[in-house]
C-alpha cells in the first residue's frame, strides 16, 4: 500500500497552501488557501482546481490564515461535499476571515473584470460541512485515511496534520510552524512518526533576533517614535500580530515605560479576532498566560485603547489632537484601513511606520521595507518621508535554526525518509533543504508545483512531474 502526495499550492511560494493526499480508497486535501501578494497569476486564484473536486472525501485545515483557508468556499461552490476538519478556534477564526474576505475579493474580481471568487452563500455552505477536531485525537476522515493534529504554536488553534493509511504509512504536513517561545501560545510539538514530512520554510534562510531582544527593541523603537512627535502607524495582521502588539503595549503602559498616548485599534476584523483570543485563550494559551488571564481579566486592553469598529468611528481618529498610535490592517499595506492612514501620514517626516511582519514580494509593504521613496496606496501615489522602523523577530514563523531544530526532532526515530521544504520563497526552500542535508544527513527535496510522490513504509519516490 502507498500514499500519494501532490503539491498544488505552497511549492515555490509562501502562500496558497494546497496539498492532496491519496490512499487506496480515500482522498484528503490539506489546506485550501489563496495566493497573496502582487505577483500571483489570476488563474491561480480564479481558475479551476487542478483535481476533481467532487472526488475529494475530506479537507483538513492547519490554521485560519487566508493563504490556508481562502479558497474553501470556492471548493464548495465547485462541487466539494465532503467534511471539513479543523480545531475549534480555527473554525471561529476562519469564519471571521472568510466573511471578511467576501467584499474584498468581490472588489478585486471587479477590477479584473471577473466574476466573484465566491459569495456569502458559499461561505455558509462551507461552514455547514465543518466538523471540529482537537489536538491529539486520531480520527478517520476518509475511507482508509485517519488524521491526527498537533499544536504548531503559530497562531491560535494552528496544527500540523499527520495522515495515516490502513497499512500504517504516514505523511505529515506542518502548515506553518510558530516562532517559539511565544508570549501567548505553547511551543510547537515535534512530529516523530512520519514516513514523509512536508515542512514550511518561510524563514528557511534567515534568523530572527533573539527572543529576549525583540521586546526591548520594540520598546526602544516606540520611545524613539514618541520623541519624534508624529503619528505612529503599525500595519498589523489582524490575526496574531495585532494581539501580540496589544499585549506588549499593555505591558509597557502598565510599567510606565511609555507615556500615556491614545492607541486606536482601527480594524473591525482585528477587534473581532481579539475577542476570540479572549474567548479561547483560557483553553489554548500556554499555562502561564492562561494564569495571567485569570488574574487580570483581559491581557489585551488598557485604559487609553479605543477600538473603532465602524467607519464613522474610524474617521474620528484624525480629529484627536496630538500624538497617537494607530494599529490597522492590512499587515502588508495592501488593503484595509491602514492605506488611508499611510496616505495621510507617510508624507510627514515626523511620522513613524512600524513594520512587524513578513512582507510578500510585490506588496506595498515589501516596497517600503526595501526603501521605496514612493508607493501606490489605494490608487494614490504617496511620497514616503516618514521614518520606517523594521522590527524583526515578530514574525509568527519559526526561523532558520528553529526549522532545523524541528527537522532534527522529526529525524530522531530514523524517520522520515524524506523532508519536503515548501511554503517558502524558492531561495528559502533550497537553503533549508541544503541545511537539512548537510547538517542532519537527511534526504531533503524542494518540490515543484504539480509533482506527485509515492510514499510507502520502505521508500519515497516521484511518480509524476509537474
Amino acid at each position: 500500500m502507498a500514499l500519494k502526495l501532490s503539491f498544488y499550492g505552497g511549492a515555490g511560494k509562501v502562500t496558497g497552501s494546497n496539498f492532496l493526499v491519496e490512499g487506496a480508497r480515500g482522498k484528503v486535501l490539506v489546506d485550501c488557501g489563496i495566493e497573496q501578494g502582487a505577483d500571483f497569476a489570476v488563474a491561480e486564484v480564479y481558475g479551476p482546481f487542478p483535481y476533481d473536486v467532487t472526488a475529494i472525501d475530506a479537507l483538513i485545515i492547519t490554521h485560519a490564515h487566508l493563504d490556508h483557508v481562502g479558497r474553501i468556499p470556492k471548493l464548495v461552490k465547485d462541487g466539494f461535499r465532503g467534511k471539513i476538519y479543523m480545531t475549534p478556534p480555527t473554525k471561529d477564526l476562519a469564519e471571521l476571515i472568510l466573511r471578511d474576505s467576501v467584499n474584498i475579493l468581490r472588489q478585486d474580481a471587479s477590477r479584473k473584470h471577473l466574476p466573484p471568487l465566491y459569495e456569502e452563500q458559499d461561505v455558509d455552505a462551507a461552514f455547514a460541512l465543518i466538523e471540529t477536531l482537537d489536538y491529539h485525537v486520531e480520527k478517520e476522515i476518509a475511507p482508509g485515511l485517519s488524521a491526527y493534529l498537533r499544536n504548531t504554536g503559530h497562531i491560535l488553534g494552528s496544527a500540523s496534520v499527520r495522515i495515516t493509511d490502513e497499512e500504517g504509512t504516514t505523511v505529515a504536513l506542518t502548515g506553518d510552524l510558530g516562532n517559539s517561545p511565544s508570549p501567548l501560545l505553547p511551543d510547537w510539538e515535534p512530529v516523530r512518526d512520519a514516513d514523509a514530512l512536508v515542512m514550511e520554510s518561510v524563514y528557511g534562510d534567515r534568523l530572527h533576533p533573539p527572543q529576549s531582544e525583540r521586546v526591548a527593541k520594540l520598546r526602544d523603537a516606540l520611545k524613539r517614535a514618541v520623541a519624534r512627535g508624529g503619528t505612529i502607524l503599525i500595519p498589523a495582521f489582524s490575526l496574531e500580530r495585532t494581539q501580540l502588539m496589544l499585549y506588549e503595549l499593555s505591558n509597557f503602559f502598565a510599567a510606565k515605560e511609555l507615556p500615556e498616548i491614545p492607541v486606536f485599534l482601527d480594524s473591525p476584523l482585528a477587534i473581532r479576532v481579539t475577542a476570540l483570543y479572549e474567548k479561547w485563550g483560557p483553553t489554548y494559551f500556554k499555562p502561564e498566560t492562561e494564569d495571567e488571564m485569570k488574574r487580570e481579566g483581559s491581557i489585551f486592553e488598557f485604559p487609553f485603547l479605543t477600538q473603532t469598529l465602524s467607519r464613522e468611528e474610524s474617521m474620528t481618529i484624525e480629529k484627536v489632537p496630538g500624538q497617537k498610535i494607530i494599529i490597522a490592517g492590512a499587515g502588508m499595506s495592501h488593503g484595509g484601513r491602514i492605506g488611508h492612514w499611510e496616505t495621510k501620514y507617510l508624507p510627514d517626516p515626523s511620522t513613524t511606520l512600524f513594520m512587524v511582519g513578513y512582507q510578500a514580494p510585490g506588496t506595498p509593504g515589501r516596497r517600503m521595507m526595501e526603501g521605496a521613496s514612493h508607493v501606490r496606496l489605494a490608487g494614490n501615489d504617496v511620497a514616503i518621508k516618514a521614518k520606517i522602523e523594521i522590527l524583526e523577530g515578530w514574525s509568527a514563523h519559526a526561523d532558520r535554526d528553529e526549522l532545523l531544530k524541528f527537522a532534527e526532532a522529526a529525524l530522531a526515530d530514523k524517520r522520515p525518509k524524506v523532508i519536503f521544504t515548501a511554503l517558502g520563497e524558492p531561495s528559502a526552500e533550497r537553503f533549508l533543504a541544503q541545511r537539512i542535508h548537510d547538517y542532519l544527513g537527511a534526504r531533503a527535496v524542494v518540490p515543484d508545483y504539480g509533482q506527485t510522490w509515492e510514499i510507502t513504509k520502505d521508500s519515497v519516490k516521484k511518480v509524476r512531474e509537474a
